[in-house]
């Protein structure tokens, strides 16, 4: 199913998928329905060896999927591919095979360094794997970024560029880039703005409401609930289309209020968090933080998690069951009797 006229230098090869959580399962789904040949290669009787069995797929461990495998596609968390490419996938890949990433972080900071023989490639879909799962089964897909970091083959780029077809990237765009630039950006942004930026903002702005003596329900429906509204804006239409939909005041608000809290002292500070992604320190201290048990991790979510938005949001959540379709889907079946 390649949307390119040369010949498919995956139609022969057998793909091995480690791991099968979100991307793993949207992953090896798409590149089987595109007729190639998948194995899935996870811990034995994980939680999801069962799921990649009842999808049809042959599941076997790490080791045992790398062996033979033309591509060998690494779709686990960040912090454990470093043991799982030292224990499964170094001493048994084959010379020639091409090693895939779906994130650039341990390659570029230096955490795995593959193996001299073999191809190293990158695709990375600009959505959650159950997107890049549906959208193909529309007929669609889901833009991909792709890299590669080592050509062995002399057919990385076409190999690399089979698999993002094979995903359903090449139905809609592939856009090249490498393992620096794929790892630098997604940690900035992940860290300034989507994660660690919004919800930082959005806390402000609650605790600045009920400081100033509002109610907690109320500040939580205008900081948080509503962000939605506009992220869907930005995401559907950009700038362009958030303003078209929101009104003359809060546009005015906008242009007058939001340099005044975004200003240029948070971009210098933005450069500074961009500063520790580039030189490594970030990827040092996350690194040093997962070895040692995650002290700082867990404490710091836990302080997230016990914030008063969190108490108030969970109980105005309860009051919006259209927020869990599932729970709604099943209030409305009716009970078999039992017997």
């Amino acid at each position: 199913m390649s949307t390119h006229s040369n010949p498919n230098p995956l139609a022969k090869a057998r793909i091995a998928v480690l791991g099968y959580g979100s991307q793993g399962r949207a992953h090896a789904l798409n590149l089987r329905d595109s007729g190639l040949d998948v194995v899935v290669g996870l811990r034995p009787n994980g939680p999801t060896w069962h799921k990649a069995e009842a999808d049809g797929f042959t599941v076997v461990e790490p080791g045992e999927a790398v062996k033979g495998a033309g591509l060998v596609a690494v779709l686990t968390p960040d912090m454990v591919q470093p043991t799982l490419y030292k224990a499964s996938i170094e001493p048994n890949i084959k010379a020639g095979a091409a090693l895939l990433f779906a994130h650039g972080f341990n390659v570029h900071f230096g955490q795995i360094v593959p193996r001299k023989d073999i191809d190293v490639i990158l695709v990375a879909p600009k959505g959650p794997g159950a997107l890049v799962r549906s959208e193909y089964e529309r007929g669609r897909g889901v833009p991909c970024i792709w890299a590669v970091h080592q050509d062995v083959s002399g057919q990385a780029e076409a190999i690399t560029k089979a698999y993002a077809d094979g995903i359903g990237g090449g139905r809609a765009m592939i856009i090249a880039t490498d393992f620096k630039e794929e790892t630098e950006t997604d940690l900035f942004g992940e860290q300034a703005v989507l994660c660690g930026g919004a919800s930082e903002l959005v806390i402000a702005g609650f605790e600045t409401l009920v400081e100033a003596g509002y109610q907690p329900e109320i500040a939580y429906y205008e900081v948080m609930h509503e962000l939605k509204l506009i992220v869907d804006l930005f995401y559907e239409g950009g700038l362009t289309k958030m303003l078209q939909f929101v009104s003359e005041t809060a546009q005015y608000g906008d242009y007058v209020s939001g340099p005044r809290v975004i200003d240029a002292g948070v971009k210098a500070r933005m450069k500074d968090v961009l500063r520790d992604i580039q030189d490594g320190t970030f990827a040092k201290n996350w690194t040093e933080e997962y070895k040692a048990g995650l002290p700082n991790y867990k404490k710091l979510k836990q302080a997230d998690l016990d914030h008063p938005i969190e108490q108030v949001g969970a109980a105005l959540r309860a009051r919006m069951p259209w927020l869990q379709p599932e729970a709604v889907e099943k209030a409305a079946t009716p009970l078999k009797k039992a017997g």
